[in-house]
């Protein structure tokens, strides 16, 4: 199962193609939606945000609510589109009056992507190095997001840092998993400390006050996963590859760990690995999770938790110094309409993410030709789980 997006932030539409999809799997609009207004919301978002409402058609690819096992073709509409119709045509003659962008932002993809194109026009890259981008893989996401939850998977996120605001947990790795997606989702920080959301939303706002953009962190944990998926042979079996690797597409990621993560490196072995034991009901055990739900390539049925680190945006208010292109002169960097944080948006698009990698695993180990043998061999591959622990 793979995905494509298309589209420029303030173009008419952004579009997905969502291919290797199995028959017979129950798709929701609503969910898919629920979804894309988690993306948009959260304290520290900008004005595009209130310009945005964010819906998905789906094209096709699904009758009656299931899927076909064709390709799926999804698109949210750009309601800024009416705005930037002329400026952002795509035939025709430029407007005289046409205002070139020609004062990179550090941080962003403007310099690199037009030295890389040889445009003079900075918007012919940030259209599509934008982060609104990311709407469009929430969508294609949602399709992943259902097979998993059709399978008895769950995914959900949570910030745990913004600027200097820290929440502190007693021991991340058990108490991440016993967090409860509502209280996580009635926060506008996304953050399941109402003390530390506060702390949070005060970071923001003394950033706002002053100019200034803020990062974080935040940690996608999945539950209800089978051990077993992935691989240890090849390297691109590895899940630990692949899921870093879908996060490190996502812009503004700076960092990734499983599990301890780097305080791993510090420690031990006897205080990193997870001791195992035999259950007379349940089977092979881990009594900790230091390893974040993967060992050796594979999941080990433990939760999967994932912390990611998230850069401040690179547009600010009280611009960085910059080169204009055209006069090769000291400049201020140019200002495209932001947030002065977008962590807890982040963390939806991970949750994504981390999704779509989950589901091509299963499709890989159970087939992918439609749902009802996907379920079968899901059940006899538990059984023989099972069977081995007796």
């Amino acid at each position: 199962m793979r995905y494509m997006t298309a589209g420029e932030s303030h173009g008419p539409q952004l579009t997905a193609i969502v291919d290797g999809v199995p028959a017979g799997l129950c798709i929701s609009e609503e969910s898919i939606n629920t979804d894309l207004a988690r993306r948009q919301s959260g304290y520290g978002r900008g004005a595009r945000q209130q310009i945005e409402h964010d819906v998905v058609r789906i094209m096709s690819g699904v009758r009656f609510g299931r899927t076909l096992g064709s390709p799926i073709a999804l698109a949210v509409d750009n309601q800024d589109w009416q705005n930037w119709e002329e400026r952002m045509a795509p035939f025709g003659e430029a407007p005289q009056d046409l205002q070139r962008e020609t004062t990179p932002r550090p941080g962003h993809a403007d310099l690199v992507g037009v030295l890389k194109t040889g445009s003079d026009d900075c918007r012919d890259v940030l259209e599509r190095a934008s982060a609104r981008e990311t709407a469009a893989r929430v969508a294609a996401a949602g399709i992943a997001r259902e097979l998993l939850a059709d399978l008895g998977v769950e995914v959900f996120s949570y910030v745990t840092s913004i600027g200097q605001a820290k929440l502190v947990e007693k021991d991340p790795m058990l108490d991440a998993p016993d967090y409860k997606p509502l209280d996580i989702e009635i926060s506008d920080v996304r953050c399941p400390n109402e003390a530390t959301a506060d702390a949070m939303r005060l970071e923001i706002d003394k950033a706002r006050n002053l100019g200034e953009s803020l990062g974080g962190t935040f940690r996608v944990v999945v539950r209800g996963l089978v051990p077993g998926l992935g691989g240890y042979a090849s390297a691109d079996e590895r899940m630990t590859g692949r899921i870093a690797a879908a996060l490190f597409s996502i812009p503004a990621i700076k960092g990734v760990e499983f599990g301890l993560g780097f305080q791993a490196a510090s420690l031990p072995g006897s205080r990193v690995h997870d001791e195992i034991r035999l259950d007379s009901t349940f089977g092979f055990l881990r009594t900790s999770n230091n390893a974040g739900g993967l060992e050796g390539g594979m999941t080990t049925g433990m939760p999967l938790i994932v912390t990611c680190a998230m850069k401040p945006i690179p547009t600010l208010m009280t611009p960085l110094q910059t080169v204009d292109l055209d006069t090769l002169e000291p400049a201020s960097a140019s200002k495209e309409r932001s947030d002065v944080c977008a962590v807890p948006a982040c963390a939806v698009v991970a949750e994504g993410e981390v999704a779509f990698v989950l589901a091509n695993a299963y499709l890989e180990k159970f087939g992918h030709d439609n749902m009802a043998d996907i379920r079968t061999n899901l059940a006899s591959y538990k059984q023989r789980l099972k069977m081995a622990a007796r």
